[in-house]
């Protein structure tokens, strides 16, 4: 993986610690290698158990990153399992895994994004960045007096911490989530293409899903997460309005 050495200094200054979890011993090595070049404090481990062990005992990381695909316990279930044991710290899983099953999967069970392994070290180190910069502003109640960055009726879009107030009222929207609802609020009215969409949460041309256009499920997916997220705070929202057969809008009311 290569390496930035322009981004280096400014994340050594945080010092964020980060555990990574793969039983890939090769993968692991290079990931953490070209991580701690970048200034994060990383703790490699090949045996989710051991991982698992030393969280419980020890201080907790800024964030981990964790294979879905390992023997014996999955990505997936040692998420659960530190969740269980009240670790809250923030979850990236990386998996070869692309069908919106899966990914959907991942953010219900409470990671807060879902990355394809052979995706570039550039596009893991931007999320991991969005990850921490999202966690440090979750220690605090968040302020819902504070200036938005965007105001669209009761949805206020606070992009420097990535976090989505619905009528004073935070919804729990991951990464990505918050991306398709900052472009679609940001935009209010017009309607974006489903491939717009998920390269917004995804990344440029990166294909998922079964077939040239099966991304289309994966937005289908995000877009119900979405909704779901908003409604259970309001009953009758009712903003993310589908352009059948092209994408999505977010109602434009005045």
């Amino acid at each position: 993986m290569p390496n930035d050495p322009e981004s280096g200094g400014a994340r050594a200054a945080t010092a964020a610690r980060v555990v990574l979890v793969d039983d890939d011993t090769s993968f692991l090595s290079a990931l953490a290698v070209n991580l701690e070049a970048e200034g994060y404090e990383v703790a490699p481990f090949h045996d989710p158990e051991v991982a698992l062990a030393a969280c419980r005992l020890g201080p907790q990381p800024d964030a981990f990153i964790l294979d879905w695909n390992m023997p014996g316990m999955n990505g997936i279930e040692l998420l659960a399992k530190l969740r269980d044991a009240g670790v809250t710290t923030p979850v990236m899983l990386l998996t070869s895994l692309s069908q919106p099953v899966y990914e959907e999967l991942a953010l219900e069970r409470g990671a807060v994004d879902f990355v394809d392994k052979t995706r570039s070290l550039s596009i893991i180190l931007k999320r991991l960045d969005l990850i921490l910069g999202g966690a440090r502003a979750g220690g605090v109640a968040v302020d819902t007096t504070a200036e938005a960055a965007l105001q669209r009726g009761d949805l206020a879009l606070r992009v420097e911490i990535k976090r989505a107030l619905w009528k004073g009222k935070e919804v729990a929207l991951s990464l990505g989530e918050f991306q398709i609802v900052w472009a679609l609020a940001g935009r209010a009215g017009d309607d974006l293409s489903y491939r717009e969409l998920y390269d917004l949460a995804r990344g440029e041309g990166f294909v998922a899903g079964q077939g040239e256009e099966g991304y289309r499920a994966n937005v289908r997916a995000m877009i119900k997460r979405i909704r779901k997220k908003f409604m259970e705070i309001d009953p009758g929202f009712d903003a993310l309005e589908n352009y059948a057969g092209f994408g999505y809008r977010w109602r434009r009311d005045d």
